[in-house]
């Protein structure tokens, strides 16, 4: 049985949403936290070139950790499906063959980070004074990718299950023990860009352990065999879900990767630049990402009760939150860019590219308030393939091309390039409230 807490069909929806969604924010933030920790750390007691490493490689682990993220959303959307129609005797079985099948992409990512690294950063023109240590940090984080993605899978059964506070628990202890890592590897040993992706893995794994014990010593509503670790039919449903979810990610990241490479052409302070200012961008998406993921879960759950009503108002209640924050970021952002760039390095130059391209972004934390609460309204009725495909609109065909096109003119600026974030997100939201209405339409003429 679901606890009150964790039972969204029915109370304030505001409360009930606010109270997951808090949680799910705190462990975001924690999360970013502590990649933030490894550029403050190196842009402070390590070289330019750390620096320049450390951002540029984050740029590829973002690409893994969103992807897996994603993936792991349809996890928890079909968990959170089976407690709301009141079938949990199968999320044993969900639980089981999800653990195998992340099990094979943890092997697949090993390979892929730690033998093919150095190709990786070539072809994203990394600037070549941190091409050995960018390539080497990848290969650590990657000899530990297994820890990243048992993580997000964990995460995932958590907010599946109804649960945002465990995860949030387990993360600030990785938080911390990132933090001091960094500060006795980086600043210490002077290990610099190694040092922080030791400590990264090092967090990483802890947080799998906390993770775990937290997991055993919960009641649980469903029973866990040794026959679910297999590849069972509830795989199949938990990728018809995920699958689409990740491909856009991977596909939206490659973007980024993309994007990172058009900057590096402009130079090693260019480069450190837009690298400071996607930490500052992670925690400004961070109350968006929120939603989206604590969006899924309540709507999944309501439409598994037969609530597609509450379902519905869940969706702009959220985009209600969203607004209001996202007004703040973006204020924060716009006025104080440099104040924020200067947190992570004392060069100027570095902080005076960060802040140019975080001028044109700024209107993003308006606009992917409203976006991502109707991404997570759309991927909690399963429809994932249509989240997809509208994301890879705004990636392919505005984001990406706007921003090649302002990285070749002649005096290319980085808030040019920046702006095409929100432009690309403009299009999405114009795509949703288009795909809304026929959802709506189709829905009542099915009932």
């Amino acid at each position: 049985m679901k606890s009150d807490k964790s039972d969204f069909t029915q109370g304030s929806i505001l409360q009930k949403l606010v109270l997951f969604m808090l949680p799910v924010l705190g462990a975001l933030v924690l999360q970013a936290a502590y990649g933030a920790v490894d550029l403050l750390v190196v842009g402070h007691f390590g070289s330019t070139s750390g620096l320049s490493a450390v951002s540029t490689g984050s740029q590829v682990l973002n690409l893994v950790t969103f992807v897996v993220t994603q993936f792991a959303m349809g996890i928890a959307v079909l968990i959170a499906r089976y407690l709301g129609d009141k079938r949990p005797q199968y999320i044993g079985q969900v639980i089981g063959g999800s653990i195998v099948v992340f099990a094979l992409i943890s092997a697949v990512l090993f390979v892929v980070l730690v033998g093919f690294a150095r190709p990786i950063f070539v072809l994203m023109q990394a600037p070549e004074e941190a091409l050995g240590l960018t390539s080497g940090y990848v290969r650590i984080c990657g000899a530990g990718i297994f820890f990243i993605v048992a993580y997000n899978l964990l995460a995932a059964i958590f907010h599946g299950l109804g649960d945002s506070q465990s995860p949030l628990l387990f993360v600030l202890v990785v938080c911390i023990v990132n933090v001091f890592g960094d500060l006795f590897l980086v600043a210490g040993l002077h290990l610099d860009a190694a040092g922080a992706a030791i400590a990264t893995v090092a967090a990483q794994a802890v947080s799998v352990v906390c993770a775990v014990i937290m997991l055993l010593k919960k009641h649980l509503p469903f029973k866990l065999c040794k026959a679910d670790f297999r590849l069972n039919p509830q795989c199949r449903k938990f990728l018809s879900i995920g699958l689409p979810l990740a491909l856009q990610e991977f596909l939206t990241q490659l973007s980024f990767l993309a994007l990172c490479a058009f900057v590096n052409r402009l130079g090693l302070e260019a480069s450190s630049g837009y690298g400071v200012a996607c930490k500052i961008v992670n925690f400004a998406m961070l109350i968006p990402s929120a939603l989206m993921q604590s969006m899924a879960t309540f709507v999944s759950q309501n439409i598994g009760a037969g609530s597609k009503k509450r379902a519905r108002q869940s969706m702009f209640t959220g985009i209600g939150i969203g607004l209001a924050f996202g007004c703040a970021v973006f204020a924060l952002v716009w006025f104080k860019g440099d104040a924020l760039a200067g947190v992570f390095t004392a060069d100027q130059a570095v902080i005076a590219n960060a802040f140019a391209y975080l001028k044109g972004f700024a209107p993003e934390t308006i606009a992917t308030a409203v976006l991502f609460s109707m991404v997570g309204y759309f991927n909690g009725n399963n429809k994932t393939v249509w989240v997809m495909v509208q994301g890879l609109v705004q990636t392919l065909l505005v984001r990406l091309p706007m921003a090649y096109f302002m990285s070749i003119q002649p005096n290319a600026s980085l808030t040019m390039i920046g702006l095409a974030a929100p432009t690309s997100t403009a299009v999405g939201i114009v795509l949703n409230i288009c795909f809304y209405f026929y959802f709506e339409h189709t829905s009542r003429s099915d009932s």
